[in-house]
C-alpha cells in the first residue's frame, strides 16, 4: 500500500484533479460553444456565396482551430492528471496495479506509469520546496548509460 505523500493525501490529490477537471470541463464547454457559432457563422456566408478567400479573413479571433485545439489541449492535460491522481488513490486504498488496469481498461504497465510519474513530480515539488533530491533509482541510471553508449542491453533477435 502506497502513504500518502506531501500533498495532504493521496484521496486530497485526487480530489483537487476532479475540481481541476470540472473547471476545465467548463473551460472546453465554452470554447466549443464559441467555436460552434463560429462554425454557423462561416456556414452562413458560404450558404451566402462568399469564397474562402473572403471569408478567412473576416474570422474574429479566436479562430475555430484556436478553441478546438484550447478545449482539446486543456481536456488532456487535465484528464491525464486526473487519471494519474485517480490511480494513486486507488492503490493508496489499497487496489492492486492489475485491478486498477482492469478498472480504467488499460495495461497494468500502464498504471505503473501513472504511479511512477505521480512519484516523479511529487519528488520535483519536494525539491523545489529545498529538499535534497532522492537517489536516482539504479534501473534509470543504467538505462541513462546503455542510451549514451547506444546500447540497449539486450539480446540480438535471432
Amino acid at each position: 500500500m502506497r502513504s500518502t505523500g506531501g500533498n495532504g493525501g493521496d484521496a486530497q490529490g485526487a480530489d483537487a484533479a476532479l475540481a481541476d477537471l470540472d473547471a476545465q470541463l467548463a473551460a472546453s464547454i465554452a470554447d466549443l460553444e464559441l467555436a460552434r457559432h463560429r462554425v454557423r457563422q462561416l456556414q452562413q456566408w458560404r450558404d451566402e456565396g462568399l469564397p474562402w478567400r473572403a471569408i478567412v479573413p473576416r474570422e474574429e479571433r479566436p479562430l475555430i482551430v484556436e478553441c478546438v485545439t484550447r478545449a482539446l489541449d486543456g481536456l488532456g492535460a487535465i484528464g491525464g492528471r486526473f487519471r494519474r491522481e485517480e490511480a494513486v488513490a486507488l492503490h493508496a486504498e489499497g487496489e492492486s496495479i492489475t485491478g486498477i488496469g482492469r478498472l480504467f481498461g488499460v495495461s497494468r504497465q500502464r498504471v505503473s506509469a501513472y504511479l511512477q510519474e505521480h512519484d516523479r513530480i511529487e519528488a520535483g515539488a519536494e525539491r523545489a520546496d529545498g529538499d535534497e533530491p532522492p537517489n536516482p533509482a539504479p534501473g534509470r541510471a543504467l538505462d541513462r548509460a546503455r542510451r549514451a553508449l547506444g546500447t540497449s542491453g539486450r539480446r540480438p533477435a535471432e
